[in-house]
């Protein structure tokens, strides 16, 4: 394939945190302009210092600055801009934003509209995968009927336990695990219910529940020319709530006839979508299986350890295909090269888990062979309170597991962040757990030792 020979001349940053400066950086290297755009609480965040330009979208609240799509919009029109890129979160994966960037004469660095909206409800998007024979979790294949005799047949021929979605959910809301037929009805109307303040889709469906599954994800880039490639998979199985904690790259121990088939698959979906950008798709696997969940239509928190063992920098990508060029490399050219790990590290209680923002007194970053951090602290950083209490990204890269997992350990050890409270000393703890690091633990494992 042909070297990129398009490029904008300046990009919008619609995000904040860490993944703004991973965003500012990309284009630094590019020669292309930044502007950045802040809220009142985030005028001392490191990329608002670094970019070209900045300007302020509104007050703290997310709802009246970084998910208020008409102030971003403004703000691209006053510098300038030729594209927008949402980052992860806020406006990441709305489709109306995505479609009002595009009709206001901008590029929006992701996937079309319509894209987005076709993967974003998980029950249109379980359905393009059943067409592109990607392997799905056994369930209603479709909204779960209104009529309790046909909701309870479902449940009946998928066999207990079984989980109730909202269509519209994500990041553990909107789920209802049902172990008993009695319960189903019941369930349901609540899910509804909840998905309709929630979301605003009151759309549920059923599929069975997975008892002790792995969450393993695929990374894809496509040009939405034609040309769509796979960079491995990930493992993500250590999670608290639903939501991620340590990620790795590639996962251990998967049926290698399965993966295979499943990676191809991945790439076919994304040629047969037209699908543009950086992507995700997210699977249970269980006894040698893999089962669809949902796909991200963006750049995910933990893209760094695919970046880790292939070389290939999703960002760089992300503006490359945004600016109009097809992919410069082919599958071939992707190699799996070693072993990366991600530990996400948050401003929270280390046993309540409650968030904790302020004054970070000292920031000490570690360093060494093999390890990246992707952080927005500096010593004298105030966090705000109203946003995420994702911090940073301490990555590491070895020749083998065993090698990245000894490189965490010293990183993990080295990292100072003083004045607030982190979830740092439970890292410490699972690069030292025993079933961690024999590997291939399941989703729950975390929670489990949690509790105990």
């Amino acid at each position: 394939m042909s070297k990129p020979t398009k490029k904008m001349q300046k990009i919008l940053i619609a995000n904040r945190g860490e993944i703004a400066l991973r965003i500012l950086r990309a284009c630094k290297e590019e020669g292309i302009k930044t502007v950045a755009v802040y809220s009142t609480a985030d005028t001392d965040l490191m990329h608002v210092k670094l970019a070209d330009e900045s300007i302020c979208i509104g007050p703290p609240l997310a709802t009246n600055s970084y998910l208020k799509a008409s102030n971003i919009i403004a703000a691209a029109e006053v510098t300038g801009a030729d594209g927008i890129h949402p980052g992860y979160g806020f406006l990441a994966e709305n489709a109306d934003f995505a479609e009002q960037v595009e009709k206001s004469g901008f590029t929006f660095i992701g996937p079309k509209a319509e894209t987005i909206r076709l993967m974003g409800d998980k029950v249109s998007a379980k359905a393009a995968m059943i067409a592109a024979g990607v392997p799905t979790v056994p369930g209603s294949n479709g909204p779960l009927p209104k009529d309790n005799a046909a909701a309870m047949h479902i449940g009946r021929t998928v066999g207990y336990p079984v989980i109730i979605k909202a269509t519209g959910g994500g990041g553990g809301h909107g789920m209802r695990v049902i172990h008993k037929e009695e319960d189903l009805i019941e369930a349901a109307k609540q899910i509804c219910s909840e998905a309709t303040a929630w979301f605003g889709n009151p759309i549920i469906y059923l599929e069975k529940y997975l008892t002790n599954p792995r969450h393993v994800e695929v990374q894809v880039l496509s040009d939405g020319q034609g040309h769509a490639v796979h960079l491995g998979d990930r493992d993500c199985s250590l999670q608290r709530r639903h939501q991620k904690v340590l990620e790795e790259a590639p996962a251990l121990g998967l049926a290698e006839k399965a993966r295979q088939e499943v990676l191809a698959r991945c790439v076919k979906t994304c040629i047969d979508i037209n699908y543009r950008g950086a992507g995700t798709f997210e699977f249970l696997y269980e006894n040698g299986c893999f089962f669809f969940i949902e796909m991200n239509t963006r750049v995910q928190v933990e893209h760094p350890v695919s970046e880790m063992v292939t070389g290939i920098d999703i960002i760089h990508e992300m503006l490359s295909i945004a600016a109009g060029n097809a992919l410069s490399f082919t599958q071939d050219d992707v190699k799996i090269h070693g072993h990366s790990m991600e530990c996400r590290i948050n401003a929270e209680d280390p046993k309540t888990f409650t968030p904790s923002p302020g004054l970070v007194k000292h920031f000490h970053a570690p360093g060494g062979n093999g390890v990246r951090i992707d952080s927005h602290l500096y010593s004298g950083y105030k966090i705000p309170s109203n946003y995420d209490s994702l911090i940073g990204k301490l990555i590491t890269w070895g020749a083998t597991r065993d090698n990245a997992m000894a490189r965490m350990r010293n990183a993990l050890d080295e990292i100072v962040v003083d004045g607030i409270k982190t979830n740092i000393q439970l890292h410490r703890d699972l690069v030292r757990d025993i079933g961690f690091c024999r590997g291939g633990v399941n989703i729950h494992y975390l929670e489990h030792k949690l509790n105990n």
